[in-house]
């Protein structure tokens, strides 16, 4: 994260995604950047709208850069943070689908399956999302067609 400005990222995971989100918060950090751990933080069962929601809304609202979402595939916190307007999250498996959910989807949150992604890997797609940048160009006009999905 050689970014030349201070990235700040909202965190959250249920039950399954600790050790990863956990993963995520200690390399954005070294790296200089800003975490914001919107739990959970137990072994007990956390119902993951929630907390995708909660991470959503303060992307949505500006309040940080990017987030990161964990739970055991991604994919339910990828379904219930889409719902929220202005978010484009992503569920990656892979450094190549991190860097194509930000340079063609301008996605603004990363979700991540810590029963599909070992720690390495994790660490290198966080890397990547969040120092990709947007291509715009002809995404821009894609993007644009998604933001207008979220008026209907």
């Amino acid at each position: 994260m050689a970014d030349k400005r201070l990235v700040r990222v909202a965190l959250g995971c249920d039950h399954r995604g600790r050790n990863l989100k956990r993963l995520a918060i200690g390399h954005i950090t070294e790296k200089g950047g800003v975490c914001q751990d919107f739990g959970t933080n137990e072994s007990a069962a956390v119902d993951y709208p929630d907390v995708a929601r909660a991470v959503a809304e303060a992307v949505a609202r500006g309040d940080f850069h990017f987030g990161i979402l964990v739970c055991g595939t991604g994919i339910g916190m990828g379904m219930a943070a889409n719902k929220v307007k202005g978010i484009r999250a992503a569920v990656c498996h892979d450094v190549y689908t991190a860097l194509r959910a930000r340079q063609h989807n301008n996605a603004n949150i990363l979700c991540l399956g810590e029963d599909i992604v070992g720690p390495g890997l994790a660490r290198e797609m966080v890397e990547t999302f969040l120092t990709t940048g947007f291509e715009g160009g002809r995404h821009l006009a894609r993007v644009e067609k998604i933001r207008a999905l979220e008026g209907k």
